[in-house]
């Protein structure tokens, strides 16, 4: 471990020395993937350089007590090796966990897909509900959200929605939420007093570059038809619309929220182009993931990740048995708590990988 650290803090000056080089300095791209390099090594360059100065400090400590220490010293300096002792070995998790192979993708932006699925209206009044807690949640930690595609039923429910979420580590929160969701509650839609139990999905995909995914226009058909929905004059009488499949697969992508044809296309093709890479990368992982059996899960949107319960104001992640009974903030946004605790099980999990490995 200590070498790879070295290694680190070697690079990490390295780096600092070219971004003061004039030549980097007028150079935009190098100065940008320098300084984005060098962004990514600091937390562990910072841990690594107060880790090295607790050692030391204990080094010194242990070396007093060889010394002629009166009582009540001897008493303070044993007091301070335990303190020491304990920060060093909370600094030395801490490395082990900076060391971990970072996704390439958390510092992606999202798009995010809410699908009503069993359970009717119902099903789709609860996917409307889950947008806008994703769209809350954006909004506590100043993203910017867009609803690409959205389709609802007559109620207000929602069949299916696309939307884009853009931030700084988007997904390396959002990844968590993958999965099927249920919901257990009186419908809105019946007057009797019966619990009933519904499902929405969601889906997270990173945005990807055009370079990594490439797209042969050959395979792909487009098709515009006039937008549906609240939206002015536009609606239903211009073909801004746009519908592209994509052939090998039959992947279908839609989009309708801009009054500009281009516009449209443009989104849809970023959508395409996140599923492709979603679809690419599972194939590449799919023996991998089958063998994981981790409780954070491997993104199936098959498992049933969650259930809100709400007559008992409940909120339980079943991937680490966490409970929480305040459903109402959750679904306002407020899911934090929840994600930081996945993300640390998942991390805790990769360690426990690591040290068997």
């Amino acid at each position: 471990m200590f070498d790879r650290l070295e290694s680190t803090l070697a690079r990490y000056n390295q780096l600092s020395e070219w971004l003061c080089d004039p030549a980097v300095i007028s150079d935009p791209a190098k100065l940008r993937d320098y300084s984005k390099e060098q962004a990514e090594l600091a937390d562990t360059v910072e841990a690594y350089k107060q880790y090295k100065q607790v050692t030391q400090q204990l080094q010194e400590a242990k070396q007093m007590l060889q010394e002629k220490l009166d009582d009540e010293m001897r008493e303070l300096v044993k007091a301070e090796i335990d303190e020491l002792v304990e920060a060093e070995e909370r600094l030395q998790s801490e490395l082990q966990r900076l060391l971990l192979p970072r996704d390439p993708n958390d510092d992606k932006n999202v798009f995010l897909e809410v699908r009503g699925a069993a359970g009717g209206d119902e099903a789709a009044l609860f996917a409307s509900q889950l947008l806008r807690m994703y769209m809350r949640y954006a909004e506590r930690h100043n993203w910017k959200t867009e609803v690409i595609d959205a389709h609802y039923t007559d109620i207000g429910g929602l069949k299916e929605a696309t939307l884009s979420i853009q931030g700084k580590g988007a997904y390396s929160k959002l990844k968590y939420e993958s999965g099927t969701h249920r919901v257990q509650r009186v419908p809105v839609t019946e007057s009797g007093g019966r619990i009933h139990t519904s499902t929405a999905t969601v889906a997270v995909l990173p945005e990807v570059e055009d370079i990594q995914v490439e797209i042969n226009e050959k395979d792909i058909r487009i098709d515009t038809f006039c937008s549906t929905g609240p939206g002015g004059q536009s609606v239903n009488t211009t073909q801004s619309a746009v519908r592209i499949t994509h052939l090998p697969t039959g992947i279908v992508v839609s989009c309708q929220d801009e009054k500009s044809q281009l516009k449209n296309r443009d989104k849809a093709m970023r959508v395409l182009r996140a599923r492709l890479y979603e679809k690419y990368e599972m194939e590449q992982q799919q023996e991998l993931a089958a063998q994981r059996k981790g409780q954070v899960g491997t993104g199936d949107r098959s498992e049933r990740i969650r259930t809100y319960n709400f007559p008992q104001s409940r909120v339980t992640d079943h991937r680490i048995g966490l409970t929480l009974h305040r459903i109402e903030s959750i679904l306002d946004g407020d899911l934090d708590e929840i994600i930081n605790a996945l993300s640390v099980a998942e991390q805790t999990e990769r360690l426990a990988e690591a040290v068997e490995a």
